[in-house]
């Protein structure tokens, strides 16, 4: 049973109640220490693909949530004012997947849709978080080598071998101990939440709605946690599990099993006979084609393939990130079955992927680092224990080929975490809708279910009997969409979880 409501009534005759929901190493910031409200001077910053009507504005928030009066640092915002005033109940904030997603971008991306979706009922708001975009930013100045994807996300050598990823680690984590500063050092998803609410406090508004996608799910229920009075209608779209003990290190793991439970949606729709039209069919029956993709990538191990990127060609490893980046949602299929065919035809020349073309900003790989190794402290473990854990993962999850269990720069880290982790727990208010694929390659159900057993009463939730990753006014179904419109726009949630039939 939740002790939400009798909390709730001794934090209201408690003259702390202004500092209610914020923990960290120290002593939490009273009233008196806490910077004034900022305010925000909005200005148009509308995108060709976005709505006409977005604004965009700079948040100043402290960079050490401790000293609450000192440095501040820049937070992009954005906002999309209701396009129907008199329909409008309160503010949504769009809350990005990552770490590394850009809040304002999801916006522009989203905020038509959401428009449509919820008939002006919220105005839509969105933060880049700190480390993202046009906020305040840092960088480890690491080598391009070390800022490709395949790279970043430790795929081992063909043979499986991870002398190199423990180098690269090392490495890594050395760079940003000594080029980050206080900045990297803040990048974490306890401050993400803190400037979450601060931005709250900047719009004047005593809650927040939410739509939090992926990562962006556990920002959201980091929030529910710590600022349960200060939510209103809260959808989660795409859990993992919240385990403190493990967070970004438990979602990678799962991502194996995650792939493989996704792959026979790809493997029917490239044997199905419709695909013969475009040329992209890659067998004649569904169950040959993860064994094509599995001997195409050993055959790329072998004999790196020239592609359209003068010097990087495609590799094994780049034809599985490829692979598992396509999962997301159907409408990757074709792409990476046009790169399937590339590599198997002696006289084409194969078009990367963007995200695999090049190496990500500096700034932008210092982020995603920063993040999971800030947020909880990885194992000090031997590279023989890292080794024997990519040898099990690669013969029980071949097409992932034990990267999600490979060392990381976290396992170097030089600073231990401020503070542990927060546990998700059922003490708060029920008014959290969470929307999860059956075949979730990134997320995948069974992740989700732990977030929704730690929930409890507080949640409800909708299972989507298909594939695909971020479902909500993109990669779901009518009955998804509709159960999650429903409930932001009159707060109607299903009694009862329950699945929503393709």
């Amino acid at each position: 049973m939740t002790t939400y409501s009798r909390k709730a009534l001794l934090l209201a005759l408690s003259a702390a109640t202004v500092a209610a929901g914020l923990t960290t190493a120290a002593a939490p910031a009273t009233a008196r220490s806490r910077p004034a409200v900022p305010q925000l001077t909005w200005r148009p910053c509308a995108k060709a693909d976005g709505p006409a009507t977005q604004e965009c504005a700079e948040l100043p928030v402290p960079l050490d949530y401790r000293h609450p009066g000192g440095r501040q640092i820049t937070v992009a915002v954005s906002r999309i004012r209701s396009d129907r005033p008199e329909a409008r109940r309160g503010t949504l904030v769009v809350i990005p997947g990552g770490p590394g997603g850009s809040g304002v971008q999801r916006l522009t991306q989203k905020g038509a849709a959401l428009q449509r979706e919820l008939g002006g009922a919220y105005d839509l708001v969105a933060l880049d978080p700190r480390g993202v975009g046009a906020s305040t930013t840092a960088s480890c100045e690491l080598a391009p080598e070390d800022r490709y994807m395949t790279t970043l996300r430790s795929w081992p050598g063909p043979d499986g071998e991870i002398t190199e990823n423990v180098a690269r680690s090392r490495r890594i984590a050395e760079a940003c101990a000594r080029n980050g500063g206080p900045e990297l050092r803040s990048f974490t998803t306890a401050n993400q939440v803190r400037d979450m609410d601060r931005f709250r406090e900047a719009l004047g508004e005593r809650k927040l709605s939410a739509w939090g996608i992926s990562y962006g799910t556990y920002v959201g229920a980091v929030y529910a946690q710590k600022y349960p009075r200060h939510t209103d209608r809260w959808v989660l779209d795409s859990s993992g599990d919240p385990d403190p003990k493990r967070v970004a290190r438990g979602w990678l793991a799962n991502m194996a099993p995650g792939v493989e439970a996704r792959v026979p949606d790809f493997a029917a729709w490239a044997a199905h006979p419709d695909r013969d039209r475009d040329g992209l069919r890659l067998a004649g029956r569904a169950q040959d084609v993860r064994p094509l993709v599995l001997s195409l990538a050993a055959e790329l191990d072998r004999a790196p393939k020239e592609s359209t990127t003068p010097g990087v060609p495609l590799t094994g490893n780049g034809l599985r990130q490829a692979l598992q980046n396509s999962l997301t949602s159907d409408a990757a299929f074709a792409s990476f079955a046009r790169l399937v065919r590339a590599a198997q035809d002696p006289a084409a020349t194969p078009v990367l992927p963007p995200e695999l073309a090049q190496p990500l900003r500096n700034e932008d790989a210092a982020l995603m680092v920063a993040v999971i190794c800030n947020d909880v402290a990885w194992p000090r473990t031997t590279t023989a224990a890292y080794q024997r854990a990519v040898d099990e993962d690669r013969a029980r999850h071949p097409l992932t080929a034990g990267m999600p269990v490979n060392v990381l720069p976290c396992a170097f880290w030089k600073d231990a975490p401020a503070q542990e982790a927060t546990r998700i727990t059922d003490d708060g208010p029920s008014n959290i809708l969470m929307l999860q694929s059956r075949r979730d390659p990134a997320t995948p159900l069974f992740g989700g279910l732990k977030m929704r057993e730690a929930l409890g009463e507080r949640a409800r939730l909708v299972t989507v009997e298909q594939g695909g990753h971020g479902l909500y006014v993109g990669n779901g179904n009518t009955c998804g969409n509709r159960a999650v419109t429903e409930f932001l726009t009159t707060g109607r949630r299903p009694a009862r979880d329950t699945d929503c039939p393709n």
